[in-house]
């Protein structure tokens, strides 16, 4: 509404109208942004030290900040000799130090009343920040309220105050502050001092150096040992333990050197984190490669001893040992960098749940291929007739199994469904079943059919691949057009080309047994052709003369 106005009025001026309304529209705008950037300041953060937690917040914030003049006002050194209360600056340095190397204060921990806690068992008027564990002795870090004149309220109690130098010998950077320029230590990136990422960089690199000479040299010496003790069939499992174990003492290597940085607590913590993390990555790939040792072995153990259904289950509980491992795992690192992990377990529990109510299929198709392995109602390689298909089985995996009809398409099946037809398994046969019916014409004499008979009986008894047992030929009925004659026969043979190539083989032999006995085989008879009968003409409709008679 202001802004239309403005520029109503504007406009009426005849020779700068535009430019006018043009310098009235920034002017509001303007006057609008600084109205709005002045409505909610940022508050500074409180280092009066009225408070403990301001207190603290107040030295901090100055120590980080390299003013150690300022910071040392947050300091009591009243209980200091008056000769010594000058190096009140060298003091709020060295505590500076070993509050980084030692304790992590929490400032929403301290409390932000000006009469302290009062219910931490502690006088009235001090609070605890934290505890140090020195090498010899633990110190409290308290603050006392003094009220001095021109001083913070609250301040390091002059106790602490006084153990200052003693920490510092423990916990501080020694000589070392002697051997390395200044800018070493004032610069400063994510709380890491400069020299102390130097150490981190050159630190990684000996430790990878190291441990690769280490496991080189080991790995050298192990094969030596193997060859004379006549173990060369271990020798092929060395390079899979290189590996691992070279990760593993790297990392071993640079966690034990983190010691001599003197990194501040949250990033001592945090590389001691990642070190742990490797360490457990690598003892898990080491156990990884053990496993598929051992499951290649057992494999070979049970394919000799002729257990198929034991080696068929030997990749399923391969994988579930790497399943759990990987799991402990991720356990142990989330626990190692301090989650909750039995709120997490909780959650995956819940979580589960879940999704076992939303994947009940992939459930069922995961236990239906454990089935078929365990069961083996059928294996790769085998031809089966499955429903109202055939085919052979190509693999069978934890979702589904795959296989290969006669037309040569893949069809894959869910485990679950497949585990729950009924399954016929032409692989697993030890014989394959002829059957025929030769129809011999009306013609033929009994002599003739006896003869017949007596020719294909010698012909299935004569081959060596029909067993005996089970082969006959006999004359079984009058048929409409024919005189049948069954022939029945079981060929000892589980491969379907060689049973062709036999049947093909005894089919030539009957219908030279026919020929010779002077008969022949009986003709279809064809039904004649239908020939539809002609329709009568459709009758003439009525004439109107008709209607009306």
């Amino acid at each position: 509404m202001m802004l239309s106005q403005i520029c109503r009025i504007e406009r009426r001026m005849s020779n700068y109208g535009g430019l006018a309304c043009a310098l009235a529209v920034t002017s509001v705008l303007t006057a609008a942004a600084v109205r709005v950037g002045a409505q909610e300041p940022t508050p500074a953060p409180d280092t009066s030290g009225n408070t403990p937690r301001s207190a603290m917040r107040g030295y901090l914030t100055a120590s980080r900040a390299a003013d150690y003049t300022r910071a040392a006002t947050y300091l009591d050194l009243r209980s200091l000799p008056p000769a010594k209360r000058s190096n009140g600056p060298e003091l709020a340095k060295e505590l500076h130090v070993v509050l980084d190397r030692t304790l992590w204060v929490e400032l929403d921990s301290l409390s932000d009343d000006p009469e302290g806690a009062t219910d931490d068992g502690l006088p009235p008027r001090r609070d605890l920040v934290g505890t140090i564990w020195g090498p010899s002795a633990r110190v409290e870090v308290y603050l006392d309220r003094i009220g001095g004149a021109g001083l913070p309220p609250w301040q390091v109690a002059g106790s602490t105050v006084r153990q200052i130098p003693k920490l510092y010998q423990d916990f501080g950077y020694g000589r070392l502050t002697e051997l390395l320029p200044a800018p070493f230590f004032d610069v400063r990136f994510l709380d890491v001092q400069l020299w102390q990422w130097i150490g981190l960089v050159v630190l990684a690199l000996a430790a990878a150096i190291v441990a690769w000479v280490a496991t080189a040299v080991t790995a050298r010496a192990l094969r030596v040992v193997l060859l004379r003790s006549r173990l060369a069939f271990e020798e092929p499992h060395l390079p899979l333990a290189v590996g691992p174990l070279r990760l593993l003492a790297a990392a071993a290597l640079f966690d034990a050197g983190t010691g001599l940085l003197a990194l501040p607590v949250p990033a001592y913590r945090v590389v001691t984190g990642i070190a742990d993390a490797l360490v457990i990555f690598a003892v898990v790939w080491l156990l990884w490669r053990i496993a598929d040792v051992f499951a290649r072995a057992a494999e070979r153990r049970f394919a000799s001893e002729g257990k198929p259904a034991a080696a068929g289950l030997v990749p399923i509980g391969r994988r579930t040992v790497k399943v759990l491992l990987t799991a402990v795992a991720m356990i142990a690192v989330l626990e190692n960098f301090g989650f909750n992990v039995t709120g997490i377990l909780a959650a995956l529990g819940v979580g589960g749940l879940a999704v076992a109510l939303a994947a009940q299929k992939t459930v069922e198709n995961l236990f239906g291929g454990i089935t078929l392995i365990a069961d083996q109602p059928v294996r790769v390689g085998d031809l089966c007739r499955f429903g109202d298909r055939t085919g052979t089985v190509e693999d069978i995996g934890l979702r589904s199994t795959r296989l290969r009809t006669p037309e040569r398409t893949v069809v894959s099946v869910p485990n679950g469904q497949f585990a729950s037809m009924e399954l016929e398994n032409f692989a697993r046969r030890d014989r394959i079943r002829l059957q025929a019916i030769l129809a011999l014409r009306y013609e033929t004499t009994p002599a003739q059919v006896r003869a017949v008979l007596t020719a294909i009986s010698k012909l299935l008894l004569g081959n060596p691949k029909v067993a005996p047992d089970s082969a006959y030929a006999r004359f079984v009925g009058f048929g409409a057009t024919s005189l049948d004659i069954e022939v029945v026969a079981y060929v000892a043979t589980a491969e379907t080309s060689e049973f062709l190539a036999v049947r093909e083989d005894l089919f030539l032999g009957m219908m030279d047994a026919v020929a010779t006995s002077g008969t022949a085989f009986a003709a279809a008879k064809v039904p004649p052709p239908t020939v539809a009968a002609p329709q009568p003409p459709p009758s003439p409709p009525p004439t109107d003369g008709g209607a009306q008679r």
